[in-house]
């Protein structure tokens, strides 16, 4: 969620309203060493939000750190804070964050209540870490609509964390730049409300299992992925963006690889210079398929029934700076049959490709 979703969220849950612009003006109560900034909301500026910003504070700083009691928006980004603990993010003003910025914090653990009072927490960076693992129940009652995990130590993430979330609002979650090299999803009846999953740059060496997954937007860029079986994404039919870019040693998509989903409608197979050919079967069951992407990757021709997979294909891109579009054959008429109907085909910016 943007900040003003974040900040509009808010003010719905306080029985707020907006009335008036936002203004911006410093803060007489600010804690020394951090920057503070007030926005004024509603009639005669009966309301505000407070952002904090307490980058590297330096050694020596005791937490919880003293903030005011309306701040909604908290940066503790470069503080060495280390382990988080259950009295880091209590007392006055901590209920009310919307968002809070953890990054490159040296932050090795969380304890399972350590963020339990942050009931209005929708945006959490804890990236730039040294996290391996997290307590299944650290996220319990937090509304949280995006976390970021990237740029941390985990080799294994089981997804079920995020199932103790409160409401069934979508949430985004960036894993990438880790050492992932499994993640699960074993749901056992529970609903995970995960829209938007970041998977890139880690050790994955197949699609793992998402089952049961609302998943719209799915990231695997960079692993080190070698084939695309059957039905390796068959379970995540709500998926519209698939990115699967700059995988080196990519060789194989086998056939109806892409099987199950049907409302997939952009795919992104740039960058795997490994993959050098596509059978038509590849893309069963892409009826809704509008983007392909195959720049900069093995592939510099198509094969020319290849349309009868894609019925709703509007643009190819591969090689370099080739763009095929889906175009109408001009209509033609027959002595007998009189006008025959149009056909549809693949024109390309550059001669020679056969499609």
């Amino acid at each position: 969620m943007n900040s003003t979703k974040s900040k509009m969220t808010l003010l719905s849950l306080l029985g707020f309203s907006l009335l008036a612009a936002v203004h911006s003006s410093m803060v007489k109560n600010c804690h020394p060493g951090c920057h503070c900034e007030v926005e004024s909301f509603g009639l005669f500026d009966s309301f505000s939000l407070t952002r904090v910003y307490c980058r590297e504070l330096g050694p020596g700083t005791t937490m919880p750190i003293p903030i005011p009691l309306d701040t909604a928006h908290l940066d503790l980004s470069s503080n060495a804070i280390g382990p988080l603990t259950d009295s880091m993010f209590t007392g006055p003003g901590y209920t009310t964050l919307v968002s809070l910025d953890l990054s490159d914090n040296h932050i090795t653990k969380v304890s399972p209540s350590a963020l339990c009072k942050l009931r209005y927490l929708d945006t959490l960076d804890l990236s730039h870490n040294l996290l391996q693992s997290l307590p299944s129940s650290c996220f319990s009652g937090l509304p949280l609509g995006e976390v970021d995990l990237s740029h941390n130590s985990f080799q294994e993430f089981d997804m079920d964390v995020f199932s103790t979330k409160v409401n069934g609002e979508p949430v985004s979650v960036d894993l990438s730049h880790n050492h992932l090299v499994s993640v699960t999803s074993t749901l056992h009846g529970k609903v995970l409300h995960i829209q938007t999953l970041n998977l890139s740059a880690n050790r994955l060496s197949s699609v793992p299992s998402l089952a049961g997954l609302p998943l719209r937007y799915l990231n695997l860029d960079g692993n080190p992925i070698k084939e695309l079986k059957e039905g390796a994404f068959a379970h995540l039919k709500d998926l519209v963006y698939l990115s699967i870019s700059g995988l080196k040693e990519l060789q194989q998509i086998w056939p109806s690889s892409f099987k199950g989903l049907q409302t997939l409608q952009v795919l992104d197979l740039s960058n795997n210079p490994n993959l050098k050919t596509l059978t038509p079967a590849v893309f069963s069951g892409l009826e809704s398929l509008l983007e392909l992407n195959l720049t900069s990757s093995g592939i510099t021709s198509l094969p020319t029934d290849m349309l009868a997979h894609l019925p709703s294909i509007r643009s190819i891109m591969l090689g370099r700076n080739i763009h095929c579009w889906r175009t109408q054959k001009q209509k033609q008429f027959h002595p007998q049959m009189g006008q025959v109907p149009h056909d549809e085909v693949l024109n390309c910016n550059k001669e020679g490709i056969v499609l």
